[in-house]
This record gives structure tokens, C-alpha cells and sequence, in this order.
């Protein structure tokens, strides 16, 4: 009977192997295969985490599914910048929503932020963006305008939700909702919202960035960073700073 190699083994175990062959694999005293084993069984130990922290992440979504509605993860992001809009992300899913890691943007990299979103706009059932502009910010403070991005991030949906699940806010609108503290932890749809809210702003900075150059807004986004700070000593406010902000106030 011929062997494998050791070679051969770790690209097998690099796809789906068989129970028969793990079960001979395992009898194999060679050194290489053994350790082989153990780096294979520890990811799939970490598959099968991710996979039941997946699930219970659907929890909130799975009643609405059941009952045959369709809820509506809403999230934004840019409360905290000095600059740029605050932006509103809804999103829709349904049982076969199947990106395991799709999670809080916040515990993601930009790299696997990005790599996901397309794979969420593929598969979710609809998604929709809304935004409010430092202006408005300035206008209404920026707990309202937050409001206001979700409020239109769900009308522009092409469907009504029966069931909005919402991070840590409500919206004026006649649906039932439910207000989840860290929503973005707990529910997937509301973390798929956050990816792409946070993607969506991201890339708007960066061209804003060409309009308003000088601030560094692809950096960092409009956050007070060191350089954002300095760049407004020396620049002053542009038109997308937000002027009830500190410390925008004193360059205003």
C-alpha cells in the first residue's frame, strides 16, 4: 500500500479530508503528520466556535424568520469624528445569511472588513446607506442626526421590516424595534450593517480627502488624530468639520 507523504498530508488536511483518512492519518507515527493533526484540529476547534457564536447571533433574527417577517439590522458610524457626515447602514437577511465572520466592525481589520463587503451585499435579502451632513450635525447635535442617518438608511430599503434591531437607539418610525446595547456584538445583521456603514464612510472620507486635501481624511477619517489636529491649526476648519465640535470650536 503506497504512503503519503507528510507533504501530501498537510494539503490534504488543508481541504475536507475524510473521516477514513484522518482516522489513518492518526495511526501514522511519523512526527510531521502528528504535528499536522494537532494545527488541523485546532482550527477546526476554532471553526466550530465561530460557528456556534454565529448561531447564537441569529437569535434575534430566527423568531422574526419564523413568524415570516424580515428584520432589519440597523447601525452607524461616525459619532466621534471632527469631520465628515455620520453614516447609517441597513441591513437585511434571511436563513441562508451564511458569512460566519461577519462581525462588530470594530474587532475587524480594514483588509477583512473590505473582503466581506461584497460577500454581505451578495447575500444579504437588501441593504440601504443614509448620511447627515456636518451641517445638520452642527443643527441638531449628533445623537439626533445619528437618528435621523438610521431613520434614513431604513426608508431607502426596497421592502419594509417588519422588525428593526437597532444598536443602541430608536428611530421615529411606525415599526416595531428593539434597542440592543453592543447590537453590533449580538446581532449579525446589525454587525453586517456596521461593516458596511463603516466601509461606506470610509471610502467617502478618502474622496473627500481630494476635495479637501491637506487634512489627511483618508488617514484618518476625520478623527482627532495627532496629524488631523495639527492639519487644523495650520488650516483651519473646512467645509465638512463640524463647528460645534472641540476643538473645532476655536479655529471656527
Amino acid at each position: 500500500m503506497q504512503i503519503d507523504t507528510v507533504k501530501t498530508i498537510k494539503e490534504a488536511l488543508k481541504g475536507r479530508p475524510s473521516s477514513a483518512q484522518l482516522t489513518q492519518w492518526r495511526q501514522d507515527s511519523r512526527k510531521g503528520v502528528q504535528l499536522a493533526l494537532r494545527a488541523y484540529d485546532r482550527k477546526q476547534t476554532k471553526l466550530k466556535q465561530a460557528r456556534m457564536q454565529f448561531e447564537q447571533r441569529l437569535s434575534l433574527e430566527r423568531p422574526v424568520w419564523q413568524a415570516g417577517g424580515q428584520a432589519a439590522g440597523v447601525d452607524e458610524v461616525g459619532r466621534g469624528p471632527l469631520a465628515g457626515p455620520v453614516v447609517a447602514c441597513a441591513v437585511v437577511i434571511d436563513e441562508h445569511f451564511d458569512l460566519v465572520a461577519v462581525h462588530d466592525s470594530k474587532q475587524l481589520s480594514a483588509k477583512r472588513r473590505l473582503a466581506l463587503d461584497a460577500a454581505i451585499k451578495q447575500e444579504a435579502v437588501a441593504y440601504a446607506f443614509g448620511q447627515v451632513s456636518a451641517q445638520l450635525i452642527d443643527q441638531i447635535n449628533i445623537y439626533e442626526a445619528s437618528r435621523q442617518a438610521m431613520k434614513l438608511a431604513i426608508e431607502q430599503l426596497p421592502l419594509v421590516p417588519t422588525m428593526l434591531l437597532i444598536d443602541a437607539m430608536s428611530v421615529d418610525l411606525p415599526i416595531p424595534q428593539q434597542r440592543l446595547i453592543k447590537g453590533d456584538d449580538r446581532s449579525i445583521s446589525i454587525g453586517a450593517a456596521s461593516i458596511l456603514a463603516k466601509n461606506y464612510r470610509d471610502a467617502l472620507m478618502a474622496d473627500y480627502d481630494q476635495v479637501y486635501p491637506g487634512y489627511g481624511f483618508a488617514y484618518h477619517a476625520g478623527y482627532g488624530t495627532e496629524e488631523h489636529l495639527a492639519a487644523l491649526a495650520k488650516l483651519g476648519p473646512s467645509p465638512i468639520h463640524r463647528l460645534t465640535f472641540a476643538p473645532v470650536k476655536k479655529y471656527r
